[in-house]
Formats: C-alpha cells, sequence, structure tokens
C-alpha cells in the first residue's frame, strides 16, 4: 500500500517543519537550465501504450465495419497518431478512424469505390485547411448538441444492425432497412462458431470492467477492448474453429488514392459529408478534452486551452495523408482520448507515440493480427454502436427540450443518410430556436477604475449566439475579475456548455467569473434615472439552463433609484431589502446581507453577522436612508427574480391584512416569507404534480443518506436527487451511534430510529454515510480538553471518539484521498469518521440482518465544500478497502 501519510492529531506542525527542512528560505539560486532536449516523460509513455492497445482493435474493428481494405484502419491510426498529434490544437486529443464516420465511409465506398473514397478524403483535409485557415472553426460550437448526439446516436444504430449480421455470420446489405428485412433470414441461417465467438467477445467486454477487488482494479488497467479480442483469439486457436479471420494483403499491394471518379455534384457533397463529420467530431471532441483536463488543476495549467483553428488544420494535415497513403478518414475519437487523459499523459508526445506503435505493429504484427476472427471485430464495432445512443444524451436533450432536433437527426440519419439527417436536424433546429429566439446583443466593458471586466448578455441565449459569445469571452484578459450579466429568460444547452466552459477554464487560470443576472444600480442606474429595465436573467426555478420559464413579471420602479439595487428590484427611497443574491447556474447561492433593524429611533443598525467579503449597504448620496424591512409599508411578496429580490409597490394579496406590513418584523421573517412566495410562484407549478404522485403513493426512497447538519451541504445538489430519492438523516458531526449508547445517556434514539425504519419499513437498497472537508463537530473534537461541564454538544461528541483513537492507531491504515495526501489533521478525521461510522453502522441489528440478505449496501462518501468534489470509499465485498476514497470523475464521452 502506497499512499502519502498526512499529519497526525498529535503532531499537528511536523508537515510545516519538514516542509522547512526541505524548501529552505535561503537556498541557493536555481542554476540555469539545461539545453532543451527531446524527451518523453514516463506518464506519456505509459498513455501512450494504453491508448494504442485500445486503437488497434477499433481500428480493424471500424475498417471491417466500413468495407475497407483491414490495413486502412492502421493507416489511418498512425496518420491520426503522428501527423494530428503533431500539428493539432488539441495536444491530448487522439485522432484515427472513428465510429461516427463509419456510415459516411461505408456510403462512399459503395458508391465511388475505394480509390476514389481516399481522393475523397484528401480533398476534404485540404477543405479542413481552408476552414482552418479562414479560423472559422469556433462556428462549429453553433451546432446544437442535439444534432451531434442525434448524428452519433444514428450512426451507432446503422452500426450496430449492420454488423449484427457478421455477429451471426452472414454479410451485411447496403442500408438499414435493407438489413432490417434480411435479419430474419440471417437468424434461420446462423453460423455456431462466429456466434461463439461473438458471445465471448461481448462477455468478455462487458464483464471485464465489473471485476470487483484489488485485483479487478489491476486488472482494469488493461483495456477491457484489447482482452475481449485476445480472448476471442485465443480461444478460436486453440479450439480450431472453422471462421472468417482477419486477411492483411502485403503492403506491396495496398490500394492508394487516386483520381475521383464519379459525378462531380456527388464528389462535391460526399466531399462536403465527410468535411462536416470529420470536423464536427474533432472540435467537439477538443472540447470535451478541455472539460476533462479542466478538472486536473495540475495538468490544466501546463497544457493549456485547445486552439480549435489549429486543431482544424492538424485534423485536414491528417486527413490528406490518411487518404493519399490509401487510409480511413480521420477525427479526434473520444474513448481514445478519454483513455489518453485517465492514463496520465502531460504532452502531446504519447499521441504520437501512440502513432509510431501503430506503425510499428502493422508491419512487425502481421501474422498475430491475421489470427483474429472477422466475428470478434464485429462484436466490438457493434457495442461501440450501441454505446453511441447514450441515454445520458437523451435524458440531457429532453430536459433542455430539444428531443424533437435528436429524434429528427437520429431518424434521418438511419433511414436518408448523414448528411441528409443533419441538415433535418439543423432545419428543426432553427424551427425551434425561432420560437424562442430574441435580439441577443453581447457587449464588453471595462472598468479601468475598478479591474472588472463586464460582459454583458441582453436577450435570449441560445446556440446561434455562442460563437459571437465564446469570441467575445476569450477576449477577456487571463487572470482578470469578470462580472457576467445574464439579462433574459432562456439559455440553452449549447450556450449554457458554452459559458460553463469558459467560466471553469478562465477560474482555473487564476481569473475569477460572476455570472449575474442584470444589476441596476452599481453600473447603470444613478440617482434620478429609472431602472424598470432590468429584468432577472432567470427566475427562481432556473436551476437547469434551456428550461424556458416565464420571467417574473416586472416591478415598476419609481422615479428614484439608488446605486447597489439588487437584480431586477430596484431600490427606493422605502425599500430596504439590498438583497446580494446572484443567480448562479445551475445552483443558486443565497448569501443575502441585510441590514438589522435598531431597537428603537429608526435607524437600522449595522449588521453583527454578515460575511467579511459582502459589501456594506449604504445608501447612494442624494438618497433617503431605508426603512426597517419589518415595517415596510404597501411591499408586495414574491414579485423579485428569486428568493432574494421581492420589490414592488403597491398593496396587494401577500401583504398582511388590516396593516399593510409584510409577514414576519423582522429580516429573517420577510426573508423567510420571500423565499416561500418565490417557491409558491415559480417552483410550486413545476413540482405539484410529481409531489402529487408522491402524496398518493408514499415516499419510497432508494436510499438512506446520513450526512452532516452543516449548511453548506446541500444534499440533492450534490447527488442530483429529487423528491423521494432519499431518506435524509442529518445530525452534528454524521455520527452514528453504536446501539445502546444513544439512548443510555441522553435518551435520544432518533439516528437508530431513523436507521431501523429506512431499512426495515422503507425497505432501501443502500445507506450512505457522508462527511465532508472542514467540518466543525470534527474540529471541535481534535479540540476537546478532558474534564469541564458535559453540555449537550460534548456529550453527542462522544460518538466521535472512536474516530479519534482510530486515527491514533498505528496498527491501523489510515483513511485517504486517491490523489493527494488529506490537507491536514482535521481532514484526516473526517475521513477516518466515515469509516468508523460504517462500522457503527454494521453494528445495528436490522443493517446486519439486511447485509447478510444481500439486501443493503453500505457507502462512504466525502465531500470537499472548496473544490465541490465528491470522493466515494472504495470497498471489496461490502468492507473498506485500506480506506481508500477515489475521486468521482465528470468526464461522459461517447465513442
Amino acid at each position: 500500500m502506497s499512499a502519502c501519510v498526512p499529519t497526525r492529531a498529535t503532531d499537528s506542525t511536523a508537515n510545516a517543519n519538514r516542509t522547512k527542512r526541505v524548501h529552505q528560505p535561503h537556498s541557493p539560486p536555481t542554476p540555469p537550465p539545461a539545453p532543451r532536449r527531446f524527451r518523453i516523460a514516463g506518464a506519456d509513455a505509459s498513455a501512450s501504450i494504453a491508448v494504442f492497445l485500445i486503437a488497434l482493435p477499433l481500428s480493424l474493428g471500424i475498417a471491417l465495419a466500413t468495407g475497407a481494405p483491414l490495413q486502412a484502419g492502421l493507416v489511418a491510426a498512425a496518420a491520426g497518431g503522428l501527423v494530428a498529434g503533431l500539428l493539432g490544437g488539441c495536444p491530448l486529443q487522439v485522432s484515427g478512424p472513428a465510429a461516427g464516420l463509419t456510415v459516411v465511409t461505408a456510403d462512399l465506398i459503395h458508391r465511388y469505390g475505394w480509390r476514389t473514397t481516399c481522393a475523397i478524403t484528401v480533398l476534404a483535409g485540404l477543405a479542413q485547411l481552408a476552414l482552418g485557415c479562414v479560423r472559422v472553426a469556433r462556428t462549429a460550437l453553433a451546432v446544437s448538441p442535439a444534432i451531434v448526439h442525434g448524428m452519433l446516436a444514428g450512426i451507432g444504430v446503422t452500426i450496430a444492425v449492420a454488423q449484427l449480421h457478421i455477429v451471426l455470420g452472414g454479410t451485411p446489405q447496403s442500408s438499414v432497412l435493407a438489413n432490417l428485412r434480411a435479419l430474419p433470414a440471417q437468424l434461420a441461417d446462423l453460423h455456431p462458431a462466429d456466434v461463439a465467438m461473438s458471445v465471448l467477445t461481448l462477455a468478455l467486454l462487458l464483464l471485464w470492467p465489473r471485476v470487483p477487488g484489488r485485483l479487478g482494479h489491476l486488472m482494469r488497467k488493461i483495456p477491457a477492448a484489447l482482452i475481449a479480442v485476445a480472448g476471442a483469439t485465443v480461444t478460436a486457436s486453440l479450439t480450431g474453429l472453422s471462421l472468417a479471420k482477419v486477411d492483411l494483403p502485403s503492403w506491396s499491394s495496398h490500394a492508394l488514392a487516386g483520381l475521383p471518379e464519379g459525378p462531380v455534384l456527388g464528389i462535391a457533397a460526399a466531399v462536403l459529408t465527410t468535411t462536416l463529420v470529420c470536423s464536427v467530431q474533432s472540435l467537439l471532441g477538443a472540447v470535451a478534452v478541455d472539460k476533462l483536463v479542466a478538472g486536473q488543476p495540475g495538468l490544466s495549467a501546463r497544457v493549456g486551452r485547445s486552439d480549435l483553428n489549429r486543431e482544424l488544420l492538424g485534423q485536414g494535415a491528417a486527413n490528406i495523408v490518411s487518404g493519399a497513403l490509401g487510409g480511413l478518414p480521420v477525427a479526434g475519437v473520444a474513448v481514445r482520448s478519454s483513455a489518453n487523459v485517465q492514463a496520465g499523459a502531460v504532452s502531446r508526445n504519447s499521441t504520437m507515440l501512440h502513432g509510431v506503435l501503430v506503425v510499428v505493429a502493422a508491419l512487425l504484427m502481421v501474422p498475430v493480427l491475421e489470427l483474429i476472427p472477422l466475428a470478434s471485430l464485429a462484436a466490438l464495432v457493434m457495442a461501440v454502436g450501441i454505446q453511441m445512443v447514450s441515454l445520458h444524451h437523451i435524458r440531457t436533450v429532453t430536459r433542455h427540450r430539444e428531443v424533437l432536433v435528436y429524434a429528427v437527426t437520429t431518424l434521418g440519419v438511419v433511414f436518408l443518410g448523414v448528411l441528409e439527417g443533419v441538415l433535418l436536424g439543423v432545419t428543426v433546429a432553427v424551427a425551434v430556436a425561432l420560437n424562442r429566439l430574441a435580439h441577443t446583443r453581447i457587449t464588453h466593458e471595462h472598468d479601468e477604475k475598478e479591474g472588472v471586466h463586464h460582459v454583458h448578455v441582453r436577450g435570449q441565449l441560445t446556440f446561434l449566439a455562442v460563437p459571437r459569445l465564446s469570441r467575445i469571452l476569450h477576449l477577456v484578459p487571463q487572470g482578470t475579475h469578470v462580472v457576467v450579466e445574464l439579462d433574459g429568460s432562456f439559455m440553452d444547452h449549447a450556450a449554457y456548455e458554452s459559458l460553463q466552459d469558459w467560466q471553469n477554464a478562465h477560474t482555473a487560470r487564476g481569473g475569477s467569473a460572476e455570472l449575474t443576472g442584470r444589476r441596476t444600480g452599481a453600473r447603470d442606474t444613478e440617482p434620478g434615472r429609472t431602472g424598470s429595465d432590468a429584468t432577472p436573467a432567470y427566475p427562481a426555478t432556473g436551476a437547469t439552463s434551456g428550461t424556458a420559464t416565464e420571467p417574473p413579471a416586472r416591478t415598476e420602479a419609481p422615479a428614484h433609484t439608488t446605486a447597489d439595487a439588487p437584480i431586477g428590484e430596484p431600490k427606493t427611497s422605502t425599500t430596504s431589502t439590498a438583497c446580494r443574491c446572484h443567480p448562479w447556474t445551475p445552483w443558486r447561492n443565497h448569501q443575502c446581507d441585510h441590514r438589522r433593524s435598531a431597537p428603537a429611533g429608526g435607524h437600522p443598525a449595522e449588521p453583527t453577522d454578515r460575511p467579511t467579503d459582502q459589501p456594506t449597504d449604504r445608501p447612494a448620496p442624494g438618497t433617503a436612508k431605508p426603512t426597517d424591512p419589518g415595517t415596510e409599508t404597501g411591499t408586495r411578496l414574491g414579485t423579485g427574480p428569486h428568493p432574494g429580490a421581492g420589490a414592488g409597490t403597491g398593496t396587494g394579496p401577500d401583504t398582511h391584512p388590516g396593516t399593510g406590513t409584510t409577514p414576519g418584523t423582522g429580516p429573517g421573517g420577510h426573508q423567510l416569507a420571500r423565499g416561500i412566495s418565490a417557491f409558491q410562484r415559480d417552483t410550486a407549478p413545476l413540482v405539484r404534480g410529481e409531489l402529487a404522485r408522491l402524496a398518493k403513493e408514499g415516499q419510497r426512497p432508494s436510499q438512506l443518506f446520513l450526512t452532516c447538519a452543516d449548511s453548506r451541504l446541500v444534499t440533492s445538489m450534490i447527488t442530483s436527487s429529487g423528491p423521494g430519492d432519499l431518506f435524509v438523516v442529518r445530525n452534528v458531526g454524521n455520527l452514528v451511534p453504536l446501539p445502546g449508547e444513544e439512548g443510555e445517556e441522553s435518551g435520544d434514539d432518533s439516528v437508530a430510529a431513523a436507521i431501523e425504519y429506512a431499512v426495515d419499513v422503507l425497505r432501501v437498497r443502500s445507506i450512505t454515510v457522508c462527511g465532508h472537508s472542514g467540518c466543525g463537530a470534527m474540529q471541535a473534537l481534535l479540540n476537546s480538553e478532558p474534564g469541564g461541564a458535559r453540555t449537550p454538544l460534548k456529550r453527542w461528541l462522544r460518538h466521535g471518539l472512536p474516530s479519534l483513537e482510530r486515527m491514533a492507531d498505528d496498527g491501523r491504515p489510515w483513511a485517504r484521498l486517491a490523489g493527494r495526501a488529506p490537507a491536514d489533521a482535521v481532514e484526516q478525521l473526517c475521513l477516518t469518521n466515515v469509516v468508523q461510522q460504517l462500522e457503527h453502522l454494521r453494528g445495528h441489528e436490522s443493517v446486519k440482518r439486511a447485509l447478510r440478505e444481500g439486501a443493503l449496501e453500505l457507502h462512504g462518501m466525502y465531500f470537499h465544500v472548496g473544490e465541490a468534489q465528491a470522493y466515494l470509499l472504495t470497498e471489496e465485498d461490502g468492507v473498506s478497502r485500506d480506506g481508500l476514497f477515489d475521486r468521482v470523475g465528470v468526464a461522459d464521452m461517447s465513442a
């Protein structure tokens, strides 16, 4: 077991002293760097091997699926690795023959033959070079993700149906309809040997990543695709089965590109289709790789953001080389790129070295490659095609109300062709957008006095505005503070991803970015000017972008407004609800700063609990002081854009009858009432149907989630759950008292009762104990002194003493995080406490019985609040494996 040992509770300064010894403050200056040499890092070498082992079988399988010579797949993989890897603008993206190009290439070979298809590939590469030279790469981001995902899903369906015939021992037809019509006859004429090898390949492909325990963790380092094909090859060789195998002709007879032969319009359409599919897939793949890199802070600073125009140039050069040498079209491949990043690659050397390995294999491993059964390759490609129909993508486009675009594109690709399907999807997407689209104006201003860059977005934000938004956002210098003010009620999926990706990249490079609605006081409104044009960026229910909700009614502003008015709420001389909530997408942080009312005299007192980073709320010169919110007359609740904004003059049904004052006499009650009113107005209509169903059927949660009472832990947010999903128990320190201990001294059996009810009555399938960073209960345990008054808090924290003892026990392995040591003793205790409380949980009779019956699973979780990063405790047969908390990734990349 190799892990960094964090600081012990009993020696909290050891790490600091050790650091001082290593990094002397008066060490001699660093010698000048040596002359630069070409070196390949060990991480790049190991990553290139992992990528090569995935690329080799997939390249052969994709060539088989297109009907091209099998060597063409190896040529494309080598060209993609060496040429695109050297010249491309995304250093960690791996290029090669892609499943998304299978249908296009197969159709070209069927129509024009192989040599003309190679020529079309060269022409497509030249077109990509031209597009890269005129720097239009970001225009590809204007394509709605629903169209891209629909195109990939349609291609996946086409691939799966075609390869099913080879799996069954037959030959695929030229179209999906023809394949479906021929399927009954093919099922009646099965070839047992081909079916057996296909089933074996699929079984290994599915089961290999699911081997549990430490052995499975080691086995997963070998790609499942390689194991599946190798297993089928060895089995076929040992059993002597008679079936079709890979046939690689001599390189001396390998067909190269020839002059294109065919109708000019047909060739032009083929070049356009190949260029479109290759370019869009490569550019979107580069964006996806940027997301993966941004999730690793150390790697993000080293690699940098992708240059999309350079990536287009690199892809064009690779297609020219691949087509000229008789290879398949080349594009960025998500599966190999994801494997490259996850294997630890740090530069483009990994991609290039993988290309070298493909060349070596193509020249020296021909006898071995010719042992591979074609049915095994077909099963591998069929599995890839099925995975291209992603349920996650379907849920995403459904949530963003783009399922019509997705469905039309998918069906168009399946029944008409890739270009026709994409054009049909674009037409539908434009028609849908016209129903949502309004004029969008994007401006950039730099406030030199405050040192802040302001980007104003006025109007609806859809995929059509993404290129302009992306261009303006990337004009903002790195390392600066940016305020993006969104003045509109709709943001679609493409705009949301573009904005979030930019924010993550800008933050990772030392800058700060704030996404807000339009603030009508600080910059745009002066005393004497009206602020009625201030509308919120999103209503309170806008947690998910792209969900078009009706904007709240505008509030009529008085003739005089003051500075620093909140979003959509002009501050009048009689308004004191100076909320500083700013809507975040997809979550909002309601940290409001209200003035406290004075006990007498009518002068508000300074708040005592205001965060140090919140600005004070002082009226602008020449304006009246705000009055106490508890006595504010004639203010209607719920007219602001979110719970922190509730201005609007005049009386209404929300005022207290008889007195005209708002319910609640203090800021707390006023804030609570505003929040409830916003829920009733914005959220309740959306969830009423689901809650009515739950009220009728009763609760049927699948999990018991036991976590700390810390206000920063929003369980529904970090688990992406909704009403009825979680049975939540919260207490100070996420403690699980041992059976019998909880009620002996305090007479409180609440946690044990909740566990018994969840397991025996609700029949939950899993229990999760979730700790978090910066836990005050763990800090109190570390700082606790023996003796003193037995306060309720001290009596409760005694249940955490076993965690403290566990951490101090040198005979037990310490709980730790994958990839780094715990930051300090508090974090070490937080991790140890989760492991210890899981042991306490197993002592409860109901849990013990459910575990014996196999009806329950236990999970440990740690949430780092500052990093917004979740870690899960790795387990083997339901028992913690050395207390290792592994990072939960965020990548979702399709083949």
